[in-house]
């Protein structure tokens, strides 16, 4: 990891940290001024003097990941050994999981870890408390996110949503700023802004078990939840993936990585995406003959098998692709802001890197993306 890299997440540490007393804010500006006065000490002239830098073999990589179909080419990769076959003996991957993005985000900025599938509204997020050093590198899935209500809630459309619940993964999350577009586009408002709709924040294996005790009216999750939901739990579909928003052309999850390690790590990031875009190939190919090393997965991580028919319905409801849909990323990131959850847009310059995915792409014979 570059010094330049370390400053800039502990700076981002710092900013997320509520320093309520006056010591605890004299203790974070001492650590950033010592942070700082090491890497001067040590003769660096500035942060770009050390970045595109190989600092040789990588001996681990630590990659993100969510139990979610929509995270599929993550959940085959590893039940397969895929992602550990394309990086070689001299690198291990070290894999950890979490149930929403936001989590995830805070990992990253810290540095615990270099490469992730994520949620586009967290991956903005990531992007711009980081200063840009956490960045797209590639798509993965789109679509994959269904507003479904409990049995006997009697919600059929958004205008049935006043004065119900509504549960999102967690807030400030990808499905959470797409219930809150939802709301805004047909003049709702959640009841910590003076609405009528209640959101909550709720694991997704947990939702069912609230809709048993009537805590909870509908939800908004990505598969396989939704499909489970409707499959086990008779729960009734109000917006599926196609039609909650742009048609279901929008990214769902997307690969991020650190800045610091797409330039000191060139070789590991393109194996690691090619075996990426191989798996987006065999999940398009041959989708029921992932459903096994998807669901081994889920169990694993979960707890939970899930069905045939509640796998086949999800990764349909769940396109596999490389093109994170940039344009729908952007408006995520509009979202967040309008929400509060960012204080500002982010920089489609510094939010995107494509060129390791290009080159892979490239040396498969496949159409290039475009930023």
């Amino acid at each position: 990891m570059s010094t330049c890299a370390l400053i800039i997440r502990i700076q981002s540490m710092l900013v997320m940290i509520r320093l309520e007393e006056d010591s605890v804010r004299f203790f974070a500006k001492a650590l950033a001024l010592t942070v700082v006065g090491s890497a001067l000490l040590l003769g660096l002239t500035g942060c770009s003097s050390t970045e595109g830098k190989s600092s040789g073999p990588l001996s681990t990589l630590n990659v993100a990941l969510l139990p979610n179909m929509t995270h599929a080419q993550g959940l085959v990769g590893k039940e397969n050994g895929d992602f550990q076959k394309a990086l070689g003996s001299q690198t291990k991957i070290s894999w950890r999981t979490f149930n929403a993005g936001p989590d995830e985000v805070q990992a990253f900025l810290t540095g615990a870890e270099d490469v992730g599938y994520i949620g586009p509204g967290p991956a903005v997020t990531a992007n711009l408390q980081s200063h840009g050093d956490i960045q797209i590198v590639a798509g993965a899935t789109t679509g994959g996110t269904l507003l479904v209500a409990r049995k006997g809630s009697n919600i059929k459309s958004w205008k049935d949503l006043a004065g119900k619940s509504v549960s999102v993964p967690q807030y400030g999350n990808t499905q959470h700023l797409l219930l809150l577009d939802l709301l805004k586009r047909n003049g709702l408002k959640d009841t910590s802004k003076g609405g009528t709709v209640e959101v909550k924040a709720a694991n997704n294996s947990d939702i069912s078990t609230l809709f048993d005790q009537g805590s909870l009216d509908a939800a908004l999750v990505p598969e396989p939840w939704a499909s489970t939901l409707i499959q086990e739990d008779g729960a009734q579909v109000v917006y599926d993936q196609n039609t909650l928003w742009r048609n279901g052309q929008y990214a769902t999850t997307v690969v991020v990585a650190r800045k610091d390690f797409i330039q000191e790590h060139p070789k590991e990031l393109e194996a690691f995406l090619k075996a990426h875009v191989q798996l987006t190939d065999y999940l398009n190919k041959d989708p029921e003959d992932a459903q096994k090393a998807i669901n081994s997965q889920t169990y694993i991580l979960t707890k939970k098998k899930l069905s045939s028919n509640v796998l086949a319905s999800s990764l349909k409801n769940t396109p596999v692709s490389n093109d994170p849909i940039v344009d729908s990323v952007l408006e995520f990131s509009t979202f967040a802001k309008e929400d509060g959850y960012l204080n500002e847009t982010a920089d489609k310059k510094t939010l995107f890197d494509f060129t390791a995915l290009n080159r892979v792409l490239t040396s498969l014979g496949k159409a290039t993306i475009s930023s």
